[in-house]
């Protein structure tokens, strides 16, 4: 949990679990995958930026270190370096891909570009199988490539591992415990790249399977405790799983000192208010103040078209009536925020190499805000977040809800908007939601919306012209948001799903699916 003071540094940043991993990310996009496997074997792991001085990666003496991959050559112009001294340290390393070759070229070993780049499944060979890394592995396996560059001579007192056909070093070792693989074992598509990883973090780094939910639990309650004090929080509370989670957890900690408020934006889905306000007095037994605001928010985005702009105005919009409505609060001094780690990464704030993709609403923070920011899931994957919940005694209704952006539908309407087009939309993506939900899929898709294109097309109904807006409809499945790939729905649920939107919504003449992964899209269409 990352506290944030008045000033917007951090109070205290929180250690981590004893037994952890450090990821230094070299830019790859394969980076928050490998921090997820190391979780999934229930060891807390935790991404760092190469530019980060190794002081700071070091800082709660992980057990072990992993280096990334990235698309740079070692022999490119200002390519990503080694963090100073990083080889000095005597725990286990493990380099994949771009982090072999940086390792390999930094201790007098050869890399060259591969005459042909070596991208998707190779069959790998085991040669020494009595390498606690491969323990349990078969003689040959499926792994996955994605390189330009290759190592054609291992550096001084390395071992073979193991050999491809298009990579005679696919991996080895030292006796140092620096192991370097070309593969990527984060990825599903080497056959056991979770056992390696999974070896790599029990069997060399000697980490104990720790971290689960009931141990983020306990751990992030005392620390809420110790936090707040006799103090007052504020939860912001959106009705999506993030923010509802976060409440349940400093509400486990503090009690009836934690306050709700939800901001009706206007921006909402359809029936949002009154189901968020039926759902948490139920379940949650926190007390919530609802503040209409949809005229505030609509006005300050009349005539707005450009997404980052929408973000930011509906950001500092819903940080101002934060202040407002926290004045109305007696001795508030905290506010909750359902910030998870994909937020961090894809806003540049997690102290990642890769560029910020989007600004992300739950982390827009601004220093107008006079309360302590606490952020108890900032740690999390989406999936982990479920997962705390269930843990936490919610109810599935409220731990599987869609995930939702916090400029709401802003987001999801191209172009201006107004009230007409928002209405629109709620009622199509209400449709939606029926659709799937009739056929069982609402648990198998983990996300699915319709988004306004802004784009007009002429339509048929009866003997008469239309002409209206096209709707595109997005369901994809994904293992944690950072990668994702489109769901193929059945022809039947489309079909239903098209007729019932453009006969129900006069507005919206003609509906498209979404086929995008991410990447090179991203979830969200803005």
């Amino acid at each position: 949990m990352v506290p944030i003071d008045k000033a917007g540094q951090s109070i205290s940043d929180r250690s981590a679990p004893r037994d952890y991993i450090a990821v230094v990310d070299f830019g790859s996009q394969y980076t928050p995958l490998i921090a997820r496997r190391i979780r999934e074997a229930e060891v807390y792991s935790e991404i760092f930026s190469y530019l980060e001085p190794t002081s700071s990666i070091i800082q709660n003496d992980p057990r072990g270190i992993i280096l990334s991959g990235s698309d740079a050559s070692v022999y490119g112009d200002s390519p990503p370096h080694l963090p100073e001294s990083l080889l000095e340290l005597e725990i286990p390393i493990l380099g994949i891909c771009y982090g072999m070759q940086i390792i390999t070229d930094a201790l007098g070993g050869a890399v060259a570009p591969s005459k042909t780049r070596e991208y998707g499944p190779a069959t790998m060979e085991i040669a020494d199988l009595s390498h606690p890394i491969f323990a349990g592995f078969p003689e040959t396996t499926r792994v996955w490539m994605s390189h330009g560059d290759r190592v054609v001579l291992p550096p001084p007192g390395f071992e073979q591992l193991a050999r491809t056909e298009g990579s005679e070093w696919a991996a080895v070792a030292n006796e140092n415990d620096i192991v370097l693989v070309q593969f990527h074992p984060e990825v599903k598509h080497t056959q056991l790249g979770h056992a390696m990883l999974r070896n790599f973090v029990l069997n060399m780094c000697d980490c104990k399977p720790s971290w689960t939910p009931t141990s983020f639990i306990e751990q992030t309650v005392r620390e809420i405790d110790s936090i707040v004090g006799n103090g007052v929080a504020i939860a912001g509370i959106s009705g999506g799983v993030d923010s509802t989670v976060a409440s349940a957890l400093v509400h486990r900690a503090i009690g009836n000192k934690l306050q709700g408020i939800f901001v009706d934006t206007g921006l909402l889905r359809a029936n949002e208010v009154s189901n968020v306000e039926e759902s948490l007095s139920k379940h949650l037994e926190v007390p919530l103040l609802v503040h209409d605001a949809s005229d505030r928010f609509l006005n300050h985005l009349n005539g707005v078209t450009d997404p980052e702009t929408k973000r930011k105005i509906v950001g500092e919009e819903f940080i101002n009536v934060f202040v407002q409505e926290a004045a109305k609060i007696d001795r508030a001094e905290f506010f909750v925020q359902g910030t998870i780690y994909p937020d961090t990464i894809e806003s540049g704030s997690a102290g990642l190499n890769s560029a910020k993709i989007k600004t992300h609403h739950n982390t827009h923070i601004p220093d107008t805000l006079n309360l302590q920011v606490v952020e108890p899931l900032r740690r999390l994957f989406k999936d982990e977040v479920r997962q705390v919940g269930l843990e936490l005694g919610l109810p599935d209704e409220l731990v599987w809800r869609q995930p939702f952006p916090g400029p709401g539908l802003a987001v999801r309407i191209i172009g201006q908007l107004s009230r007409d087009r928002i209405r629109s939309l709620q009622i199509a993506d209400a449709i939606f939601d029926e659709e799937i939900r009739s056929e069982g899929l609402d648990r198998v898709i983990n996300q699915y919306f319709v988004v306004l294109t802004n784009i007009k097309t002429v339509g048929v109904m009866g003997d008469a012209r239309t002409y209206g807006e096209v709707a595109a409809l997005r369901a994809v499945i994904t293992e944690d948001f950072m990668t994702a790939d489109w769901h193929r729905l059945p022809y039947e649920v489309l079909a239903r799903t098209s007729s019932r939107i453009v006969n129900e919504v006069p507005q919206i003449t003609r509906v498209v699916y979404d086929i995008t992964p991410k990447p090179p899209g991203t979830i969200e269409w803005e």
